[in-house]
């Protein structure tokens, strides 16, 4: 340990130290995590460039000097204490949401969904080139399993494979339930930002009622952090009885399917907020005199003033600075306060290893087990689920993973050869179930990036403003415009609060563009698929000689046994 500790301090801590010291299942985490890390460098450069396109041309936006400029009094956002507005009043929140609400979105929204497919395809080739040195290409799962046993035991008959059908229904529904609930927290943490607003509209401050929005978006984001939390706990739990329950017939199957589980458990409780505030936010709320309201009481909170994309913003924002800040705290510092820093008095001293004055034994290190590693890919999953996922509402996203990531590395490295005991080495040749999670993932991101640039940006209505009713097209007389936000126009009437022929030409236009944007971009990832080969050409001239001596060998020692029998 004492090398490798030279080799942490000298920032020398590469996948091949890892192959021979923890060997080829944790020396494959760290190739990933670093090819990763390397792809994100384009990722986070684009997306500064995008955030810096819309910081350069927000001031000069006709549409936001329109905005500035207006005379037009708007309804108020709540029942009590809040009076009629004027559109002008979100002038400063219409050139902010100009930086993350532009043309430059889209394309970037494109680049990260081809991005997300390039980098895997690229890993495959990259984590053939390395398997292939560590001569581990045609390892096989269960080979090894079938000779474990067998040193173990030579009268050893193999495990079978069964398959329950029962068992599958029974912990299909309970995943079910499970999925239900996390989606039963999310509309409570509606409830929660719905009161919170009402609260602060009727508060004494002005700043108070001036920002009940955006202050209880704020407060929504920390508790839905914390709800986080708490549920990785709860679903880990979960997840662990559900595998169990099922009886796989190896440990390799029940790591495959505790990952799948839990990997869904933790996207849907990260994501059923955020897509319910991308999706649904501001859509479902009502108009002045029908608005629809929690048990009849309560109206249903409104989009920022800037738009409803803001409110994703700001929700993905403070969600992922508070995952990378808080939990590389408690994850990483937390380890140096074992049960050897406590006394029985319950004081709290300092150990020898937090002190940094010498090592403590082995025994004394934190303890490790077969999913230890799991938590390190499941984090960096999901971050990239959250770099991929809405991206397009969050541009810098790609920039704070970046960030993130450079410091990851080096802190799994020191925690794991410094604060924990050594993890038991395992051979294997590919990260597993998560090539499949990771690809799912990518689809998902080309879904959601294309409804959000269709359905919850202004991204469209803009551009049929600008062609179709606005200055550069065809002048158009003053209409009465009495809405909850200038982002969000009903298009209704009047007289009878019906639907204008504007509303559906844009919502037909909205559909268009997301059945058009994602059929672009999913041709684009298959023609990187299918260009981009999975092992480079020196890996497969290198297998087929291997082949090749090996035939030579068997066919050799064939003819040498008959001639020998001759």
């Amino acid at each position: 340990q004492e090398g490798l500790r030279d080799l942490l301090c000298q920032g020398a801590f590469e996948s091949i130290f890892c192959l021979d010291y923890f060997g080829e299942k944790v020396a494959l985490y760290y190739l990933w995590l670093g090819w990763y890390t390397r792809m994100l460098v384009p990722a986070a450069v684009i997306g500064i460039v995008v955030f810096l396109y819309g910081l350069a041309f927000f001031n000069t936006s006709p549409l936001i000097h329109e905005v500035c400029d207006s005379n037009i009094t708007m309804c108020p956002r709540c029942d009590i204490r809040c009076s009629v507005w004027n559109l002008s009043d979100t002038c400063t929140n219409a050139k902010v949401s100009q930086l993350f609400d532009n043309e430059g979105t889209v394309a970037f929204a494109m680049f990260m969904a081809i991005w997300a497919t390039l980098f895997l395809e690229l890993w495959k080739r990259h984590r053939a080139l390395h398997v292939s040195k560590w001569k581990v290409f045609d390892w096989c799962e269960e080979e090894e399993e079938l000779i474990l046993e067998i040193v173990n035991n030579p009268q050893c008959k193999p495990k079978e494979f069964r398959h329950s059908y029962l068992r599958s229904i029974v912990v299909l529904l309970l995943v079910t339930l499970v999925l239900v609930v996390i989606i039963g927290l999310a509309h409570a943490l509606v409830i929660c930002r719905v009161l919170t607003a009402i609260l602060l509209s009727q508060s004494e401050w002005d700043f108070f009622r001036d920002h009940a929005t955006t202050i209880a978006m704020l407060s929504g984001a920390v508790l839905h952090y914390i709800t986080i939390q708490v549920m990785t706990r709860v679903n880990k739990t979960v997840a662990f009885k559900l595998c169990e329950f099922e009886k796989t017939r190896s440990f390799a199957a029940t790591e495959k399917r505790f990952t799948v589980k839990m990997f869904t458990f933790q996207f849907f409780t990260l994501f059923s907020s955020l897509f319910y505030v991308a999706f649904f936010l501001g859509r479902i709320n009502g108009y002045p005199g029908n608005y629809v309201r929690i048990a009849g009481k309560w109206r249903l909170e409104e989009c920022h003033p800037s738009g409803c994309l803001t409110d994703l913003f700001i929700q993905m924002a403070v969600i992922l600075v508070l995952k990378q800040t808080i939990n590389n705290i408690f994850e990483k510092c937390g380890n140096c306060y074992r049960k050897a820093c406590r006394e029985e008095e319950g004081n709290f001293n300092l150990c020898d290893l937090c002190k940094l004055r010498s090592w403590l034994d082995n025994y004394d290190l934190n303890d490790v087990n077969a999913f230890s590693l799991f938590n390190e890919f499941l984090e960096m999953v999901l971050q990239f689920s959250f770099t991929t996922i809405f991206v397009a509402a969050f541009p810098l996203a790609p920039l704070l993973a970046l960030i993130n990531n450079i410091f990851e590395i080096r802190l799994d490295a020191i925690k794991m050869v410094s604060l924990e005991r050594r993890l038991v080495p395992k051979k294997t040749n590919d990260i597993g179930v998560w090539t499949r999670i990771l690809e799912a993932v990518g689809v998902m991101a080309v879904i959601a990036n294309g409804l959000v640039i269709g359905i919850s940006s202004d991204f469209i209505p803009r551009l049929v403003y600008r062609y179709h009713y606005g200055p550069c097209a065809t002048k158009v007389s003053n209409q009465k415009v009495c809405s909850e936000d200038f982002n969000y126009k009903d298009y209704r009437n009047d007289e009878d609060q019906s639907l204008t022929s504007q509303f559906w030409l844009i919502l037909a236009l909205r559909f268009a563009f997301v059945i058009l944007f994602e059929h672009v971009v999913v041709m684009c990832k298959f023609i990187a698929a299918w260009f981009i080969p999975d092992s480079p050409i020196r890996v497969k001239n290198d297998r087929l000689d291997d082949k090749l001596r090996r035939l030579k060998k068997e066919l050799h020692a064939i003819y040498n046994s008959r001639c020998t029998e001759v």
